[in-house]
């Protein structure tokens, strides 16, 4: 094709994914493009024939993608951190302080700067409460065991 062999276009190829990797990342494009360049060095060595050019490159993107997502842990692999985005199961075991007094009713306590609705206790403002779950957005809390500083 237009004098140049098919070796090179595979090499070619190869690299102008991984240029496209760099301008726009996904970091998928460049399993690909090592696959590309890898299919066209071989093509090169080897002097492969057309059939036997575009299945070492599909086994070459295989492999490239599956030790990539092995390596570098790609999206879609299990997640290390399960509570990372949820702040309330992330509160649980945690002691805070009353700011409204709270019972089975209601009530407010204070986490860091910020304020939550809390259901549970009973406790009087000013005293700290274990929060032991949640319903939506308000934390049920327990008033804190005599012994939990000896496991904390």
């Amino acid at each position: 094709m237009f004098g140049i062999e098919s070796g090179w276009l595979w090499a070619i190829g190869g690299l102008l994914l991984l240029i496209a990797e760099v301008i726009a990342p996904g970091f998928f494009l460049f399993f690909v493009g090592i696959a590309a360049t890898f299919t066209g060095v071989m093509t090169l060595v080897l002097g492969l024939g057309p059939i036997s050019q575009v299945a070492l490159f599909v086994a070459s993107s295989i492999l490239a993608v599956m030790v990539g997502r092995r390596v570098y842990a790609l999206p879609g692999t299990p997640n290390l951190s399960p509570m990372l985005n949820d702040r309330a199961t992330q509160l649980i075991g945690r002691t805070v302080t009353v700011v409204t007094a709270v019972d089975s009713n209601g009530g407010r306590v204070r986490i860091g700067d910020g304020e939550w609705n809390a259901r549970g206790g009973p406790a009087a403002a000013g005293e700290s409460v274990l929060v032991v779950g949640f319903e939506g957005n308000c934390l049920r809390v327990e008033p804190v065991p005599e012994n939990w500083d000896k496991f904390q």
